[in-house]
């Protein structure tokens, strides 16, 4: 694994969790309640996944890298949301939790699709 790669991953990282703590902060200091678990899982993997795929259009990606990573954020979603509707699980901080511990290694996934990519500097 080069340094390079790794950067990418972490940048990407950072980018998730920025613009989570952004939407989902401004919601919560605004009053905001989200009416359900599934509103909750779609605007969590939003807030997720939008100011990362900028930040990969930034760095000189293009649309199918981004949409491979949209896929790793929202494929733990839709597993969520399946487990929700069958009764499987219920909770709704355990069903986040499953969103997010899955997120992070297909992200890793995705990106070792496309090992050469990842693994040298881009940018716009």
């Amino acid at each position: 694994m080069t340094r390079t790669f790794l950067r990418h991953y972490l940048e990407m990282v950072v980018a998730m969790l920025l613009g989570m703590a952004v939407v989902l902060g401004g919601l919560a200091a605004a009053g905001v309640e989200l009416a359900s678990v599934e509103l909750e899982l779609l605007v969590m993997a939003t807030s997720m996944t939008v100011p990362m795929v900028a930040w990969m259009r930034h760095r000189g990606h293009g649309w199918a890298p981004a949409a491979e990573m949209s896929g790793a954020m929202y494929a733990p979603t839709a597993a969520a949301l399946v487990l929700l509707w069958t009764g499987l699980v219920e909770d709704e901080h355990g069903l986040m939790m499953i969103q997010h511990v899955a997120m992070f290694p297909l992200m890793f996934a995705a990106m070792l699709l496309r090992r050469d990519e990842y693994s040298h500097l881009t940018h716009a």
